[in-house]
Order: structure tokens, then C-alpha cells, then sequence
């Protein structure tokens, strides 16, 4: 018994340093700089390749091994500087938030440059003889590797603090981290620390993916499943704290390994979520950390412009215009004999749903919710159990869906918008995250396999149809419109109305509130508003849409499954939003659009279709913040008529007005 005990505590020790590593990189990154590095798992995972390759190079043995360690994280840490160079710096001075964005945009490029350049295989690190086996010590036979993955961790750790604690190289970071303009006024260049902290805290976590690949699988995904754990480490240790990672990192490794997982297997992949909720909701700078303003903390998410090429009711006629081309593609479409543009539409306007239910909360209140899957998921999960359990009505179904998730959205946004910015990112992060795992050991979801409609009857309610989708069949003069069509019509109206109720709602004095707290939040609250009530408010509008859209996704695939709220999915429509543009209702639509008509694009060429959209989105983020709806504006001083190139200063102007909704 005793010595189970002491192996779990071992195997405990040994995943805690692994994430000690991880998490301190990512904590000294936001101490010094504010920046929340989405990408820093991805890094993990290109780190070990890169040992994998030299191990085959140079052969396997002890000499390979050490050569990896040391080469592998000195180039994933130049790699580092360069991304901090080129991609961070240029968002210094805007709202913390974007760098959310950015570097989830680099998570989609190095994760396909790593499908790209070693495949879809999984591999586990070739260790040198003398840490193979076993060692006995105090009577127990101990993992030589294990005990390796302890003492590198806890030396490595260790160099990072005497780094930081005994240097001029850390006093001077220290010093940034406290008052960056004091520094620059003592003619310090803190710029160039900021490059080569953004790289030791890439080598860090190319270190840990090194370590992490000799003691099991490594695959392109891992990054995307280590960075999840830990972000919970740094909050739960404290954004910026170098103890608190070290401390989280040791908390959460010996809590997963040496108590949920042998002891409460069900309870693994939650309890930590829990704790970090619990964390942000009572001490949301961590058991270590300590409060400081986010620098470009106050200033808001940049929200579209689109200018004044077009008037506002040119707008609306062509906005309707649209819509008449997208009630004829089903009616295009049959007299082609090709169904392909149907289907494809149906998934874009669903998504669009759903970007236009993120840009409600993000665009008009400065909301970044990294967690918008779950009520994605909600209402995918609520329609399919509401027509197996409850009613075959879709109709019932949908309106399940909306008020379920409108309900969860209420309980999450009381809790979560007590914290701002990049902390109600983070506990957003929290809530779907522990959904998701909640999804994965409930009966009644189907756990890892999911829950399907086939077979299942179901109607919508027109003309007293009472069959399945598949079923339905529609004569339009020569052209039959299958189920299938009739199902874009539903998304279609369902968009539609969408649109024109928030429309309303952002003309209404609610609206008005909203855009006074995207513009000034702190005047809105002096002149009276409770701007915590109003931005709840619409979290819940925005949850009960996305809702919607979960719902009709699952009608669209007649199955769901847990993947439907992956943390990827939040960030896959955050991307349709800046695409198109936020605050402005129409522009995710454009950027759903956009975002699908590009992998439909791309996929003809290469499958690796996420390195260029991540590319594309990286460059947006950081050259067209605005979205495609404000190119009209960049170009109106090129056109004939216009006031001139010089007319643009190539600055983001510090105040923008849209017509919301519009």
C-alpha cells in the first residue's frame, strides 16, 4: 500500500514539473508583458519534433539525447523572440485581448506546419540506455526517467528563478514588469527584454515537450491538450507569479496523478476546472499573484468601420438583395442536379448564427468569450435529447434550446462578469471546458461517442408534416426541393430574424447602453448605468442565440458529440468575427463567409488549410484589426473622388462610431 502510494506521488511529481515548466514560461510572459500565449503548447509539441530530428540525425543514444535537450529549445526559443518581434510587438499599446487573438491565430500556423513537416504520427522519444529501467532507492523501485523528468524540472525551474531573482538581465525585467516607463526613461531598450523573455519562455516549453515526448505518446494535438491544464495552473498560481506556476504546476500534477486519477477516475479533467472557477470568482489574481492594471487595459476592442462610401439605407437594400440571392441557391442548386451548395450554405448560415451571437457580446461590450462553445453545445445537446425524450416538434426542440441556454447564460455571465478582461476570457474558458469533460461521463450524452437523430422522427411543423427531414420533399414548378432545401430555408429564416431582433435591440435605448459601455465603459457607470447588469444582459442574448445555432447544427448533422465544444470551436468563430468585423452585426456574417469559403478554397490544394487561414488571420489581427467591413474605408481615399492617399495616416484613430447593427 505504501509503496502504491509513494508511485503515485512520484507519478504525480513527474507530470507537476512538466507543467512547472510550462506554466512558469507562460506566467513570466504575462507578468512582464500581458500577453496571454495561446500558442505556447504548440511550441511544447514543436520543441519535441525538432528533438525527435536530431535524435534521427545524429543517431539515438546518450550523446543525441543531451544534444536534443539543449539545441531543440535554443531554436524553438529564437523562434520565439522572431514571433514577439513581428507579431507581438506590433500589438503593444492595443487592448490586451488582441493578443488572445493573435496567438490563437498562431496556434492554427505551427500546428499544421508541424502536420506539414512530420505527418499525423505519434511518437514517443528516444531515451539514452542509462535512463532506461529502473533504480531502487529506500526500498522502491523507481522510473529512471521519471526521476530524470524530476530533477531536470526542478533544476531547470530553478535557473529560471536564480535567472530572474540574481541578474541585472532579471532585475530589469522585474523592474518592467513593475513600471515599464520608468525603465525606458533610465534609457533601458525594454523592448528587446520583452523579445528575449517571449523566447526563454518558448524554450521553457520546449524544454517540457522534450521531457514530456520520452515518457509518452507525443502527437500534433498534444499542444492543444496541455495548454488547457496549463492556463489553470497560471491562474490558479496567479497570472505573472514565478511561485504560483510553481506551486500550481506541483498542485494540479500530484492532484491529477496521484489522487483523481487512481482514486475518483470520474471526477479527472474537472476538479481542476472547478478549482480554477473558484479561483477567478474569489481571488481572481491567483493564491500568488498580485493586482496590477493590464497595460492598454482600458482601452476597448477596435470595432468596425465601414465608412461612408454607401449610406445607410444603400446598405439595407443590399443587405436585402443578399438575402434574395440566398433564398435562390436551393432553387439554383436543383435545376443544376448538384445539392453540394445546399449543404455547404446550411453549415456557413449556422455558423454565421453563431458569430453573429459572439459579436453581440464582443463587439458591443468588450467581452472576449473564449468559452462561446458551450452554448453552442447546449443547444446542439438540448435539441437532440429534446426530440428523443421530450417532443418530436422541432419547433419544441429549438425553443428548448434557447431558453436552456439563455438560462446557463445567466447563471455563467452573474458569475463570470464580475471579472474583466483577460480573467473573463479565462473563466469563460473554464465553464466550457468543464462542460465538455461533464459531457464525456453522462449516460444520457452518449459520453465519447455522442448521440445521433438517425431514425429518429421528427417534424417542422408545416403543413402538418409528420416525418423525418430526409423525407420531406417540396415541388416548385420543375424543381424539387428535398428536405435538405427546406432545411436551408429554416437556417435561413432562423439568421434572418436573428439579425433584424438584435438589429433592434442595439436601436433600442438597451443598445444604446451597450455601445456607450464599447465606447467608455467608466463614463457609462458615471452617468448611472450599471454596466455589469446591462453586459449580463446581453451575455444572455448572446448565449440564447448561439443556443439557437448549437440547436440547428445538430439538425444539420442529425448527431452531436462533446466535440461540438471544444475550446478550438470558441476559437474558430472569434476568428469569423475579426475577419468580418466586430460591432457591427453584418461583418461576421461576411466573416463566416469568408472563413468557409476559404477552406472550401484551400482544401483543393493542400489539407493543411489552417496554415493559411492562420496566417491570414494573424495579419488581420494586427494590419486590419477592423475586419473586411472597414476595407471600404482604407480604399475610399484610392478612389476617384477621394480626398487622396494623403488623406490616411495609416493610424488607427483613437474613437470609432459605428451604426450598430447595421
Amino acid at each position: 500500500m505504501l509503496g502504491t502510494a509513494t508511485q503515485q506521488l512520484l507519478d504525480g511529481l513527474t507530470l507537476g514539473f512538466v507543467y512547472v515548466l510550462l506554466a512558469a514560461g507562460l506566467s513570466v510572459i504575462f507578468g512582464v508583458m500581458n500577453v496571454i500565449n495561446f500558442a505556447h503548447g504548440e511550441l511544447a509539441v514543436l520543441g519535441a519534433y525538432l528533438a525527435v530530428a536530431i535524435t534521427i540525425q545524429t543517431g539515438i543514444g546518450g550523446t543525441a539525447f543531451i544534444a536534443a535537450l539543449v539545441i531543440a529549445p535554443l531554436l524553438v526559443g529564437i523562434l520565439g523572440v522572431a514571433l514577439e518581434r513581428y507579431t507581438v510587438q506590433p500589438l503593444y499599446g492595443r487592448n490586451p485581448l488582441y493578443h488572445i487573438l493573435l496567438t490563437f491565430g498562431l496556434v492554427l500556423v505551427i500546428n499544421d506546419l508541424i502536420y506539414l513537416i512530420w505527418g499525423t504520427g505519434s511518437f514517443r522519444l528516444p531515451r539514452p540506455g542509462v535512463l532506461t529501467g529502473t533504480i531502487g532507492a529506500f526500498g522502491f523501485d523507481v522510473s529512471a526517467y521519471n526521476l530524470f523528468m524530476i530533477v531536470s524540472g526542478a533544476l531547470m525551474a530553478f535557473a529560471v528563478w536564480a535567472l530572474l531573482e540574481y541578474t541585472r538581465y532579471g532585475l530589469i525585467i522585474r523592474a518592467g514588469s513593475q513600471d515599464r516607463q520608468m525603465v525606458r526613461n533610465l534609457g533601458i531598450q525594454i523592448d528587446r527584454y520583452y523579445s528575449l523573455v517571449f523566447g526563454v519562455g518558448a524554450a521553457l516549453a520546449a524544454f517540457a515537450g522534450i521531457i514530456l515526448a520520452g515518457n509518452q505518446q507525443a502527437h500534433p494535438e498534444l499542444g492543444m491538450s496541455i495548454i488547457i491544464p496549463a492556463f489553470v495552473i497560471v491562474v490558479l498560481g496567479g497570472l505573472g507569479s514565478f511561485k504560483g506556476a510553481v506551486v500550481g504546476g506541483l498542485l494540479v500534477g500530484i492532484l491529477q496523478e496521484s489522487i483523481l486519477r487512481p482514486w475518483v477516475p470520474w471526477l479527472e479533467g474537472m476538479v481542476i476546472f472547478v478549482l480554477m472557477i473558484a479561483i477567478l470568482l474569489i481571488r481572481p489574481h491567483g493564491l500568488f499573484g498580485t493586482e496590477h492594471a493590464e497595460e492598454g487595459g482600458t482601452e476597448r476592442l477596435l470595432a468596425g468601420k465601414t465608412g461612408s462610401l454607401l449610406e445607410r439605407e444603400t446598405r439595407f437594400k443590399l443587405g436585402l438583395v443578399m438575402i434574395g440571392i440566398l433564398a435562390l441557391m436551393p432553387i439554383v442548386a436543383g435545376l443544376l442536379g448538384n445539392q453540394f451548395w445546399v449543404t455547404f450554405g446550411s453549415r456557413v448560415l449556422v455558423w454565421a448564427l453563431f458569430a453573429l451571437s459572439l459579436d453581440f457580446v464582443m463587439g458591443y461590450t468588450g467581452l472576449v468569450s473564449l468559452g462561446h462553445a458551450l452554448f453552442l453545445g447546449l443547444g446542439a445537446y438540448a435539441v437532440v435529447l429534446g426530440l428523443i425524450h421530450v417532443s418530436s416538434s422541432v419547433v419544441v426542440a429549438l425553443a428548448l434550446a434557447v431558453a436552456l441556454s439563455a438560462a446557463i447564460a445567466w447563471i455563467v455571465g452573474f458569475l463570470s462578469i464580475r471579472v474583466a478582461g483577460v480573467y473573463f476570457a479565462m473563466i469563460t474558458l473554464a465553464f466550457a471546458e468543464l462542460y465538455y469533460n461533464l459531457l464525456y461521463r453522462l449516460e444520457i450524452t452518449g459520453g465519447s461517442e455522442g448521440i445521433g437523430l438517425i431514425g429518429q422522427d421528427y417534424y417542422y411543423g408545416i403543413a402538418g408534416v409528420g416525418t423525418s427531414l430526409d423525407d420531406i420533399a417540396f415541388f416548385v414548378g420543375p424543381v424539387v426541393l428535398t428536405g435538405h432545401s427546406l432545411f436551408y430555408y429554416v437556417v435561413l429564416g432562423a439568421l434572418v430574424a436573428s439579425y433584424f431582433v438584435t438589429r433592434r435591440m442595439l436601436q433600442s435605448p438597451f443598445g444604446s447602453v451597450l455601445k456607450s459601455i464599447r465606447e467608455n465603459e467608466e463614463r457609462a457607470t458615471f452617468l448611472g448605468y450599471e454596466t455589469v447588469v446591462y453586459k449580463r444582459r446581453a451575455f444572455v442574448v448572446s448565449g440564447a442565440f448561439a443556443g439557437l445555432a448549437g440547436g440547428l447544427f445538430a439538425l444539420n448533422n442529425a448527431f452531436v458529440s462533446p466535440s461540438v465544444t471544444e475550446w478550438l470551436k470558441s476559437g474558430e468563430v472569434i476568428v469569423m468575427v475579426i475577419l468580418g468585423g466586430m460591432g457591427t452585426l453584418y461583418g461576421p456574417l461576411i466573416g463566416a463567409g469568408a472563413f468557409f469559403g476559404l477552406e472550401q478554397l484551400l482544401t483543393h490544394y493542400t489539407g493543411r488549410w489552417r496554415l493559411v487561414l492562420g496566417t491570414i488571420f494573424v495579419l488581420f489581427v494586427i494590419f486590419l484589426p477592423r475586419g473586411l467591413v472597414s476595407v471600404p474605408t482604407l480604399l475610399a481615399p484610392y478612389l476617384p473622388g477621394g480626398p487622396g492617399p494623403e488623406a490616411d495616416s495609416g493610424q488607427l484613430p483613437e474613437e470609432t462610431r459605428t451604426e450598430g447593427g447595421d
